[in-house]
């Protein structure tokens, strides 16, 4: 039976129409950066594990599509931990019952402990889920398998029954075990999970190469073991660009910038730039009290506009946060009015905290640069709930809403962070950066209708074939139409007339050429135009003026 093809779950193909809106978007976002004085650059797909894991928190480093080491690496590694497993099976065979009662309070203490752990992750993982056990524990846990299921069987005395048992083992070893102290046996590399990460990574390693402050951008895809829904993919693009090594407000204000003549150039009018800073956000929690609970804090205030401020409220006081802080927060809850009349409110909460108003400073300096520089099309707003990448940013904090018209989320977000390279040992560089949305963006513009017509660079002409000396002819005609820039083709077989047309019109190719003994005794070519139906003859020169100013 044939294999019936598919895709991977959480991936795509794109036909040639989505191909052609797709490098729309791209190129639109690429000569901006271009504008704006970014640089290119490139990592490959994927990178050494270590680079990669505990760099995005624990749900982060689930996520991360491991890659088995390459050639027979792993199945010698699976060898060898199979041979140190048959060489406990050889010694367990051998063993009387009292022998073993011997050595059985060696295990049991370690056992006991192993074990509820073990039950522990079972409930949450499924049967026989090991991986999420500490990475000690798991090579004990091996050999427990061993010498319990010895134990419970030892009574047997068929022989066939006790290899079982172990040819068991070894399956549950290998497709179950799935933790740290036996991944990097076989896994040394990984794929990118997103590009900020092997970014710094690349800042660090070329450090002497770059000129600083350095302003790159990077267009790659990114690959995520996520769960596959609407709008979330497990391969897709980031288009990311960052500045490092400077600390200047004016970055902030570029990038402002940079989405507004991104989306204007777009025609997508009415995008909301949402900004906060998160040294806002740490004095609000220091003047309620809250400072170490600052993310319990900011994810309630988060959820605002979703479930009310009394909801809010109540999460707040369930996660500890005194009732009497909650009180300060009141004129949080009613923050409205334009970019200045919300600072003017945060001036007053913030009077005690000094990381708010720094917080507060910076705000009104892009603000102020923004209003005297203007924007195309895009509109700046202050949201103080923004809590986008708590743990990361250090300053701004930027988030793009498409318009109202369309509920798709944001589309772009970004911000400030201080110690990017930090954790490769490269302290005290400073930075800043937004990326942009592709997928969604490419949603946002296919439902407002706002892909252009003549993205797609079809065929303008295509040449009909009557055979070996008429396809001769044609093709030296279609190399002279080429040079001038005009996308043309032969039909590649001598197939019926009618065949022919019928596949120039599902193409919606809007010439075609016929060229027949006449036309080439005459050294002249009859042009059909598709629309109209009308044909005409003539030489080539008049062929190449027709068709490169009708396309």
């Amino acid at each position: 039976m044939a294999q019936k093809p598919s895709t991977p779950k959480g991936t795509r193909d794109f036909n040639p129409e989505a191909v052609a809106k797709r490098n729309y978007i791209f190129n639109t976002i690429r000569n901006a950066f271009d504008t704006f004085g970014f640089q290119p650059i490139e990592t490959p797909s994927f990178e050494n594990s270590e680079t990669l894991m505990g760099k995005y928190g624990d749900e982060g480093d689930r996520l991360i599509f491991k890659i088995l080491n390459s050639g027979d690496y792993f199945y010698k590694t699976k060898n060898g931990i199979l041979s140190a497993i048959r060489v406990g099976e050889m010694f367990y065979l051998k063993l009387t019952k009292e022998e073993l009662d011997n050595i059985d309070w060696l295990y049991r203490e370690s056992r006991n402990q192993v074990v509820q752990k073990f039950l522990k992750v079972t409930l949450n993982g499924g049967k026989n889920s090991v991986k999420n056990l500490p990475p000690e524990d798991v090579l004990d846990y091996i050999f427990l398998m061993i010498h319990n299921a010895y134990k419970n069987l030892l009574s047997s005395p068929d022989e066939n029954t006790k290899h079982k048992v172990f040819t068991e083992i070894y399956a549950n070893v290998f497709l179950n075990i799935k933790s740290n102290s036996i991944t990097p046996l076989i896994s040394e590399k990984a794929l990118r999970y997103d590009l900020t990460v092997p970014f710094a990574r690349y800042v660090v390693q070329h450090q002497n190469d770059i000129e600083f402050p350095f302003k790159r951008y990077q267009i790659q895809p990114v690959w995520r073991a996520d769960r596959p829904q609407k709008g979330r993919f497990r391969e897709f693009y980031q288009c990311d660009a960052d500045v490092v090594g400077s600390d200047s407000l004016w970055q902030e204000v570029e990038f402002i910038q940079l989405y507004d003549t991104v989306f204007s150039a777009l025609k997508l009018d009415g995008v909301t730039i949402k900004i906060n800073n998160r040294k806002i956000l740490s004095g609000i929690a220091e003047v309620i009290g809250a400072s170490d609970k600052l993310i319990d804090f900011t994810v309630a205030l988060d959820k605002l506009d979703k479930i009310g401020e009394e909801k809010v409220k109540q999460e707040m006081l369930n996660k500890g946060i005194p009732e009497s802080g909650i009180e300060k927060l009141q004129p949080l809850f009613s923050l409205s009015g334009n970019f200045e009349s919300q600072i003017e409110s945060l001036k007053a909460i913030l009077s005690t905290s000094e990381e708010g108003k720094k917080g507060i400073d910076e705000l009104a300096f892009i603000d102020t640069a923004i209003s005297e520089l203007g924007l195309k099309t895009a509109k700046l707003q202050l949201d103080v709930t923004l809590a986008r990448g708590l743990n990361y940013y250090t300053g701004a904090i930027f988030e793009v809403s498409a318009p109202e018209t369309v509920k798709l989320g944001s589309i772009g977000g970004g911000g400030r962070y201080d110690d990017l390279t930090g954790i490769f040992g490269m302290k005290n560089m400073s930075g800043v950066g937004i990326s942009f949305g592709l997928d969604r963006i490419y949603l946002v513009l296919e439902a407002l209708g706002l892909f252009p017509e003549t993205i797609s660079k079809h065929i303008e002409v295509l040449f009909i074939n009557f055979g070996k000396k008429e396809a001769l002819f044609s093709l030296k005609a279609i190399k002279q139409l080429r040079e001038q820039g005009v996308n043309a083709e032969l039909y590649p077989d001598a197939a019926k007339m009618k065949k022919q047309m019928t596949h120039a019109n599902r193409r919606n190719i809007p010439f075609v050429v016929l060229v027949g003994e006449e036309e080439i005794n005459s050294d002249s070519y009859t042009l059909k135009n598709m629309k109209s139906g009308t044909q005409e003859k003539m030489a080539l020169e008049a062929l190449i003026s027709i068709v490169k100013k009708k396309s």
